[in-house]
């Protein structure tokens, strides 16, 4: 009992020793020969460990750790009841622990052992001498490289009929695996090549490097084009440090900022977008600095003025003086100008105060004016609106005529509809004739 205990703690440790990698499925036929070694268990039994050779086997591997195969077996056993010639064959399932250099394993079966005294019997596995038999055990490859291997497993074997022996079986041979495929014929297995359908190289795991620049095509984001690994084997022609693949002047030193264009101006936009790319400029405008027609600090874009200088306060436009002569003019009321009675006709006196005025629009040029025409009770509303009117336009004329541009001159003609007096007696219609006047025409600053 101490050996059995011993034999499989030896398995176990093997079982778990070194870390592993995939490996098994690499190559899955596996043909294995050896040697076994025999010993029978049982109270009465003393026979020891008895070599015997050989021990062959043939397994194929399935997938998701399993292998199926067959084995055979030949021994001698030393016995008290005198020798025996030993013979077993067995069909076998096999699963692995894991995968790797080191392949610990456990494995069951079903087969048949023949213990024969080597009295002559008929037939090769007569009842009298052969029992069926269960097994289980545990067993550990030892990869030399990737097709050998060598073999070691313990098994205990139970004779489920007849009077034979119950035994442990150990087995220690050379395994040669092999049936991988290499679609691509570059010497690397399918298993193992990470492009099995490209011929590559080992040192790439079997994929190619096209341009040569030690970077496998499978990590080279220019496999056509030979470059260093620091920019992942792009080349980088103006050398900026922007491979070309990203650079959108790749034959113009730049910057990464720039997606690898320069900046000649340095406004912040690259060259290639830059429509002024040796002046500096503003982004919203390609790169171009704003004009200043006028030239007073107002971009043009922002000048509501642009052929006039101005200030930024004004929206580039020059700023207005207070035309304050003019504005007392028009609140005094020897601004008012009156006509006679159903007249528009200006006279003397009406042009020496327009003169006045023509005078102070001289003095204030950005100044411009609304001319008002009022008009009394006296005859129908539509008379007086019209001849309100035309009392405006004739002092808008008289200004034309001395040299005022029209652009600053508006008219109102307000009829009957503004007094300064009452209308329903002589002396308020005689007020709205201004002094006995009874039509008028007033000026204003718009």
């Amino acid at each position: 009992m101490k050996l059995i205990k011993s034999t499989f703690l030896l398995a176990a440790f093997f079982s778990f020793i070194l870390e592993t990698n995939a490996q098994s499925s690499e190559n899955p036929w596996a043909i294995a020969v050896g040697a076994d070694l025999i010993n029978l268990q049982g109270d009465n039994v003393d026979s020891g460990l008895n070599f015997g050779a050989p021990a062959l086997s043939l397994s194929r591997y399935i997938g998701a750790g399993f292998s199926v195969g067959g084995q055979i077996a030949f021994n001698n056993i030393a016995e008290d009841n005198g020798d025996k010639s030993y013979s077993s064959l067995d069909g076998v399932i096999k699963y692995n622990l894991s995968e790797g250099n080191i392949l610990p394993y456990l494995f069951a079966g079903y087969g048949f052992s023949k213990f024969s005294d080597g009295v002559e019997k008929e037939g090769f596995f007569p009842s009298t001498e052969t029992n069926r038999t269960v097994l289980g055990g545990i067993g550990v490859n030892f990869f030399l490289d990737d097709n050998f291997a060598i073999n070691v497993s313990t098994s205990y074997r139970d004779n489920i009929e007849g009077e034979n022996y119950n035994h442990l079986q150990h087995i220690i041979g050379l395994s040669y695996n092999f049936g991988a495929g290499d679609a691509d014929k570059d010497g690397v297995s399918d298993q193992k090549d990470e492009c099995p359908d490209v011929p590559g190289l080992k040192e790439f795991n079997g994929c190619p490097d096209t341009d040569g620049d030690g970077i496998p095509d499978t990590k080279d984001r220019c496999p056509e084009e030979a470059g260093p690994e620091e920019l992942q084997g792009c080349p980088d022609s103006d050398g900026d440090g922007v491979p070309n693949i990203d650079d959108a002047c790749p034959n113009q030193a730049g910057s990464a900022e720039m997606n690898g264009c320069p900046d000649s101006d340095g406004d912040g936009v690259a060259d290639n977008d830059d429509r002024c790319p040796n002046e500096a400029g503003d982004a919203a405008n390609g790169g171009c600095p704003w004009t200043d027609s006028d030239g007073d600090g107002v971009y043009d874009k922002d000048d509501n003025c642009p052929n006039e200088k101005g200030s930024a306060s004004n929206n580039g436009c020059p700023d207005v003086e207070e035309p304050t002569e003019l504005i007392n003019f028009i609140n005094n009321d020897e601004n008012r100008i009156l006509f006679q009675a159903s007249s528009s006709r200006l006279d003397n006196v009406d042009k020496a105060i327009i003169d006045n005025l023509k005078t102070l629009l001289d003095q204030y040029p950005n100044a411009s004016i609304t001319i008002e025409g009022h008009a009394s009770s006296d005859g129908s509303e539509s008379y007086n609106q019209t001849l309100s009117e035309k009392r405006a336009a004739a002092v808008k004329s008289y200004l034309v005529e001395k040299g005022v541009a029209e652009g600053r001159l508006k008219t109102v003609g307000y009829g009957e509809t503004k007094p300064i007096s009452n209308n329903n007696n002589a002396t308020g219609r005689a007020n709205n004739r201004r002094v006995n006047i009874n039509r008028s025409a007033q000026v204003k600053v718009n």
